[in-house]
């Protein structure tokens, strides 16, 4: 039963506003810096709080959309403030919770500059987040999608690197020039759909393969930009580059996750004869960005584009697990962006770590540094090995499960036949492995020989804190995936259901029962 049946209580608009009004406490009434930030912690621990009870009382059994809740905005053009969530986007909401608190913690001191304004970007960021999993309101949607922009934009540009002014325009231009195209696809559906702005009515809409095809483009593209896909994924190295570690973890572990969640809530169910169309392009673009940027992030120098294009790489999985169309690889690629974002975010967080002692990000600035952080050196290899995908690791179990998916696909659903995509993807693990391990060994391992290395110290509680829960859930996950399979599985069903029913099918049954019923009852 859902809680918010049992206790009339709004559950996901709780989740969605304590961290505004959190930031407003804090922008009227906290002066102190050290205040600031306690307040900051103490509201983003609140808002995780409030996000337990979404995995504790969720059905299981069911795909429809829980804790709903539903109130008219702008009633004019049938705009509804609408929420809810089903299998697929609740563990985005926790995940967003837990990650915002490890973000706050990670900018505990190395954050000395505006630190109001820097914790009030990150609870308003905290909003629009959640806000984006939980809108069953396309129009709400976008409203979310878009003022993400603001505080991100704030958080590369005024607390980023020296070339955070061109990163963050780029960022920007690339965002928005997608945003728009969803914008004008929204319009053209709630037009032709009957002025519905409802994401659930959408999905039941039988759409013809005209209005599937230009709206699917219209989607491809503004998706693509945030996944990132190749070729459009060159915003990302140098927004990861600028931004602060902070920046950098809630970018790889949530921000990216926005574009796949838009394949899996819009493309897959509301266009599925043009998904089917265009999954030989998808898959195509999923490969390249699996083996050519794996390939370019062997030739990286500094350590946060290394892991931004890794991250790119590892998403490649994620769209090809979600354009095969089987139960196995969307569940797969569901999984693999949750793990991606406890091991990408965690991956950034060790680069923080040691940026914020000597102030470098440049592989070869390091060496040895095993020697004089060996607790640092365990975690860094520990997640390491998790981003190669090794058995026992949460990546593994997503990365599998994409490619046992993949070979039971329709063949003719594949732009090359499942035998060459298993070729790819061993080819992408053994480069993973290549760069995330060259890397390690160039940072970590060898003898301390620079005295700027001599003088690192081991990381501090504060520091363990932070990773001490990515640690639990990378392993956790790996070793017993059950309980999140569980959450996914029948709204991943009806996922693939409604994907892999054609519309136009319907559609002309329809018409043709229609046209037997009426020479009957003539």
């Amino acid at each position: 039963m859902e809680l918010y049946n049992v206790l009339d209580f709004p559950i996901l608009s709780l989740a969605i506003f304590l961290p505004t009004f959190g930031a407003l406490i804090i922008w009227l009434f906290i002066k102190n810096d050290n205040m600031v930030r306690w307040a900051a912690l103490l509201t983003s621990v609140a808002t995780f709080i409030v996000t337990l009870p979404l995995i504790f009382s969720f059905d299981k059994t069911t795909s429809h959309m829980q804790f709903e809740e539903f109130h008219p905005w702008i009633s004019a053009v049938n705009i509804n403030y609408h929420l809810g969530v089903d299998g697929i986007s609740m563990p985005f909401i926790v995940l967003t919770g837990l990650l915002i608190i490890i973000c706050i913690g990670s900018a505990w001191k190395c954050i000395q500059t505006r630190v109001k304004e820097y914790m009030i970007s990150f609870l308003i960021l905290e909003t629009t987040l959640i806000g984006v999993f939980s809108a069953l309101d396309v129009m709400l949607f976008y409203f979310f999608w878009e003022a993400l922009l603001i505080p991100m934009y704030l958080m590369i540009g005024v607390w980023g690197g020296k070339n955070r002014v061109y990163a963050t325009l780029k960022f920007f231009l690339y965002t928005l020039a997608g945003s728009v195209l969803m914008l004008v696809a929204l319009l053209a559906m709630y037009f032709e759909a009957g002025h519905t702005f409802s994401m659930l009515d959408l999905m039941n809409y039988k759409f013809d393969f005209q209005w599937q095809f230009w709206i699917f483009i219209a989607f491809f593209i503004a998706f693509a930009v945030k996944v990132p896909m190749w070729p459009v994924h060159t915003w990302l190295p140098d927004a990861h580059t600028e931004a602060p570690t902070a920046g950098s973890v809630i970018l790889a572990g949530i921000l990216l996750k926005m574009g796949a969640y838009g394949y899996l809530r819009f493309s897959l169910p509301m266009l599925p004869d043009a998904s089917q169309y265009f999954a030989p392009m998808m898959i195509g673009l999923s490969l390249v960005a699996i083996v050519y940027i794996s390939l370019v992030a062997m030739m990286q120098r500094d350590m946060k584009r290394l892991i931004a294009y890794s991250s790119i790489a590892h998403m490649g999985f994620v769209t090809l697990g979600t354009f095969v169309f089987t139960q196995q690889a969307l569940e797969g690629a569901v999984i693999g962006m949750i793990s991606h974002g406890f091991i990408a975010a965690a991956l950034f967080l060790c680069v923080g770590v040691m940026y914020d002692r000597l102030h470098t990000r440049e592989i070869s600035d390091y060496g040895g540094v095993a020697n004089v952080m060996p607790v640092f050196a365990v975690i860094m290899l520990l997640f390491s090995m998790a981003n190669i995908a090794l058995p026992g690791s949460s990546a593994f179990i997503g990365e599998i499960m994409v490619l046992i998916g993949t070979f039971a696909a329709d063949p003719s659903a594949l732009v090359i036949s499942a035998k060459w995509i298993a070729i790819a993807a061993t080819i992408s693990v053994v480069l993973s492995a290549c760069y995330t391990l060259w890397m390690y060994k160039r940072v970590i391992m060898g003898d301390a020989i620079k005295d700027s290395v001599k003088s690192m110290t081991d990381i501090t509680f504060r520091e363990f804190s932070l990773f001490a829960p990515l640690i639990i859930l990378t392993i956790w996950v790996g070793f017993y995936p059950l309980p999140v399979l569980d959450l996914l599985h029948e709204s991943v069903a009806h996922l693939v259901e409604q994907a892999t029913t054609s519309k136009l099918d319907a559609a002309t049954a329809l018409i043709e029962h229609s046209t037997a019923l009426n020479a009957v009852t003539h």
